[in-house]
């Protein structure tokens, strides 16, 4: 049985950005993440301490948001590199980072990046 903690759609006003005035003025992020882990223990004994907490997903997930950098991408390997680091149930995550109304004279809603990482071959 394939299991998951996920997260859909967190909010975040970050500063990310390859042009000066996108880490001036900032913009909205939207975050998807799927966590594959085994939740068999959690199943039976209702306990916290036996899952991965979407909680302390979150808290870690704003924390990495919270750093300005200029590439999506090293946003995502900083997520990732974290949440393997401080969950080690997980055996893989997928990110979705999605930055609303990005600054490029184009009618779209978003525009972002999408990352599926095993453990084994994390970043």
């Amino acid at each position: 049985m394939n299991s998951y903690v996920f997260l859909d759609r967190m909010h975040f006003f970050a500063r990310h950005g390859v042009g000066g005035q996108e880490t001036i003025v900032g913009n909205d992020f939207i975050i998807d993440l799927r966590l594959k882990t085994d939740i068999g223990r959690a199943a039976e004994t209702d306990d916290v301490i036996n899952t991965v907490s979407y909680a302390d997903v979150y808290e870690a997930v704003k924390t990495e948001m919270a750093i300005p950098s200029k590439l999506l991408e090293h946003v995502c390997g900083r997520i990732i590199k974290r949440l393997f680091r401080e969950f080690p149930t997980v055996e893989s995550i997928d990110l979705k980072l999605s930055k609303r109304n990005p600054p490029m004279n184009a009618d779209l809603d978003a525009a972002g990046v999408e990352v599926h990482c095993d453990r084994e071959e994390s970043v």
